[in-house]
This record gives structure tokens, C-alpha cells and sequence, in this order.
């Protein structure tokens, strides 16, 4: 069943505007797993991977016997480098390595699907009239985010475009950000208390959602 939804105004009040929500996303059974999948992909993705510790061959010590190998009445040393002893080589310590594994496009519209099939239950989701910025401005922005009663709280805005302006007005704020529909993701999604959609940017999720 789709759901209707009236777009707000900048102060928070509605407009004689509503869009409607396709049920074939925000009204779908989120499917859990495939969410799993999703945000663990993203935050393997965000690994960096360039962890080291050196190894027995790499420490910069004397590979000098250290005592004789028998009649000590203690155990057998062959060399500084042994990581028994302090400084020495690290055993099966991390080498740098690449995180990131695939998922198939699918499953990753599936899951971002899921989620916002999830906000759409929670009534998570604000429609917001379209505005913009003809410079960066932190406290209008924080303005708009109190008259939407989201102050404070995790908030995704999502534009239909890239807009600099916003993104630098958004920076400062705790707990905000904007991200233009196209790079919208699974794991902003659940991060989120509450999405701001600007208007016309949930038609721009819609067509790239449901494109076979």
C-alpha cells in the first residue's frame, strides 16, 4: 500500500503539496540479512588496512646466539629477535590487507530498499520543500533542523543534486549530513533517527531503486 506524505516548508509547516512513496520500496518486507550484508560491505570498505607489525626477520637486532644451547639449566634462545624476549618479533602480528569484498547490485538494492521500508514503518522519514544556499550558512541550516524538531538527532538529508553549499552548511552540525540521492547507502540509512528527503530527491532514488 503507498503511502502519501505532505511536504513540509523550511519552517516546518506543510504546504498544499504531497508525494507519494512506492510501494515497492518504502512498503516492501525489509529483507535483514541482506541489510547485514550491505553495512558490513560499507564498513569493510572504510578499512584502511595498514596495520603492520614487524616479524622476527624484520627487527633490527643481532641474530647473535644468546647463550650457550645446552647445560643453562633454562631454555634454548637462538637470538634477540625471538619474540619470547622484550623487543623482539611479533608472532602472526597484522600485515597490511585489503578489506573490501563484493556484493552483487541486487542485493545491494535490496537492502537499501529494506532500510527504507524500515524508516517508512518508524515514520522516520520528512519530505522538505526544495531550498538552497547561495553561500554556506551553519546556523540557517541548524535553524531548519529545529524547525523540523530534529535537532540533536542522527539526521540524513538527502538532495536530488550535489550541492556544496549544504554539505559545508551541514559540517559543523553534530550528528547531520547530506548526501545527494545517487550516493544515498544502506548503512547512512539505519544510522539515521530520521530522513530528510528534499523534494524531488526520493524521485532519484525511485528510478535508480526500481531500474533493472
Amino acid at each position: 500500500m503507498a503511502m502519501e506524505l505532505e511536504i513540509l516548508n523550511i519552517q516546518g509547516k506543510k504546504t498544499s503539496k504531497k508525494v507519494t512513496l512506492n510501494a515497492d520500496i518504502f512498503g516492501i518486507e525489509p529483507n535483514d540479512h541482506a541489510i547485514y550484508l550491505d553495512v558490513k560491505q560499507y564498513l569493510a570498505n572504510q578499512r584502511q588496512g595498514t596495520s603492520k607489525t614487524k616479524q622476527r626477520a624484520e627487527v633490527n637486532y643481532s641474530t647473535r646466539k644468546l647463550k650457550r644451547q645446552k647445560g643453562t639449566g633454562g631454555a634454548r634462545a637462538g637470538s634477540i629477535k625471538s619474540p619470547l624476549f622484550k623487543q623482539g618479533g611479533n608472532i602472526h602480528g597484522p600485515v597490511p590487507r585489503d578489506y573490501e569484498f563484493k556484493l552483487n547490485k541486487k542485493l545491494k538494492k535490496l537492502a537499501r530498499k529494506s532500510a527504507l521500508a524500515y524508516k517508512a514503518k518508524e515514520n522516520g522519514i520528512v519530505v522538505l520543500e526544495n531550498f538552497s544556499f547561495d553561500k554556506p550558512k551553519t546556523k540557517e541550516f541548524a535553524g531548519i533542523l529545529k524547525n523540523l524538531a530534529l535537532t540533536g538527532k542522527r539526521t540524513l538529508v538527502v538532495v536530488p543534486e550535489v550541492n556544496n553549499n549544504l554539505v559545508l552548511s551541514s559540517r559543523n552540525i553534530e550528528r547531520s549530513k547530506v548526501v545527494p540521492a545517487a550516493e544515498l547507502n544502506t548503512y547512512d540509512i539505519m544510522n539515521a533517527s530520521s530522513i530528510v528527503f528534499v523534494e524531488g530527491s526520493i524521485q532519484k532514488v525511485e528510478s535508480t531503486l526500481l531500474n533493472k
